[in-house]
């Protein structure tokens, strides 16, 4: 591995070349905050998937993507005088030292869940009128819910249980299919959203991450379906002209495979 010496002039490159870029290149310098959000939120899930592969090449290649971004995002803060590169090391700095008095003060703790504690009773103490008020509006649905659940647990807001959260999901779904004999659109919607946000609770309990548990279902699924639109293209067919039992056998094999 490199020495703290080769990374730091790894860096000083990266900026180096980002001060190059901005000035010399037309793309770059048209670049604005506005325009880079959103492949940096496509950088960012890249970045996921790489992760839930376990392709830790590509990790390294969607880091490097997201780290010049961040560098991209202080260059233009700099050239607004706003803040630039030490401001944003300096301030997370700052922050992970003021939250973290177990280790740079004198407060005891035991465990994790101690940890987690402190963090949220001190970001209140630092202004926060809202434990709430650090999930982003923006976040997909699940990965919200999931994040609001750990806030809230964070204050002692939590079941004691995995049992108790496994009876909530269980009187959650009966609400659903009573709305779903009811055949009242809107309240299904609404009920269906509670089975799901004691899902995702549940899986808190269970030490899973919902949405990590979600996409690999998706990848798994798309998988084995693709093996199937490719056994049914070597018989010179379509999916649509197969029966669902000719499809099926195809679909166990994939699983097979998977295994």
């Amino acid at each position: 591995m490199n020495s703290r010496q080769d990374q730091l002039k790894a860096f000083d490159r990266l900026l180096t070349i980002m001060d190059e870029l901005r000035e010399q290149c037309p793309w770059d310098k048209k670049q604005t905050m506005e325009t880079l959000r959103h492949l940096t939120i496509e950088e960012t899930y890249e970045l996921g998937d790489a992760i839930l592969d376990n392709d830790l090449e590509e990790v390294k290649k969607e880091l490097g993507d997201v780290l010049l971004h961040i560098v991209f995002y202080s260059k233009i803060g700099s050239e607004t005088k706003d803040f630039d590169i030490a401001d944003v090391c300096h301030e997370i700095c700052e922050k992970l030292i003021s939250r973290h008095p177990h280790i740079y003060g004198d407060v005891d703790v035991e465990n994790e869940d101690d940890v987690k504690r402190n963090w949220e009773n001190l970001k209140l103490k630092e202004g926060k009128k809202s434990v709430l008020e650090g999930v982003p509006k923006s976040l997909p649905a699940l990965v919200k819910a999931n994040r609001i659940q750990e806030k809230v647990a964070g204050i002692g807001f939590d079941w004691e249980k995995p049992e108790q959260v496994w009876e909530k999901v269980q009187e959650e779904l009966q609400e659903l299919n009573a709305e779903v004999e009811m055949g009242n659109a809107n309240r299904i919607e609404s009920e269906f959203g509670d089975v799901m946000f004691s899902m995702v609770n549940y899986a808190r309990f269970l030490n899973i991450n919902p949405e990590n548990a979600l996409e690999r279902t998706n990848k798994k699924f798309t998988k084995r379906f693709q093996y199937l639109e490719d056994k049914t293209k070597a018989l010179n067919k379509q999916l649509k002209e197969m029966t669902l039992a000719e499809m099926d056998i195809f679909w166990e094999e994939a699983k097979q495979l998977q295994k």
